[in-house]
């Protein structure tokens, strides 16, 4: 009876270890399904100082998680969470600093 009660103890432990292990793997799937990643078309770059510039903007912008600013597309990768700011947040960051931009379409 004793090893009855403990195979059920070790079972509702590794069965509450499992759902955790899900529940985990959930949260981690949602983090990373609540980004978004655009290219936006920058005007007005015209030196190597100008990517940091951009750059430096758009990472002010709550939300954005990442920027990547390219002087020679003249282009601005942007990561960032779709619930904490949007794509006209990101093109009013670059534009008040100097670099009008706008979401770049597949040509």
């Amino acid at each position: 009876m004793k090893n009855i009660k403990i195979l059920l103890l070790v079972l509702i432990l590794f069965a509450g270890f499992v759902s955790l292990q899900t529940a985990q793997a959930k949260s981690t799937e949602q983090t990373q399904n609540s980004s978004q990643t655009v290219q936006l078309d920058v005007q007005n770059m015209t030196c190597g100082m100008c990517p940091i510039t951009v750059k430096a903007a758009l990472k002010k912008v709550d939300g954005v998680q990442s920027a990547k600013v390219d002087f020679d597309s003249k282009t601005a990768n942007v990561t960032f969470d779709p619930k904490k700011t949007n794509i006209e947040a990101l093109i009013k960051s670059t534009t008040d600093v100097g670099y009008p931009s706008s979401l770049r379409t597949d040509k």
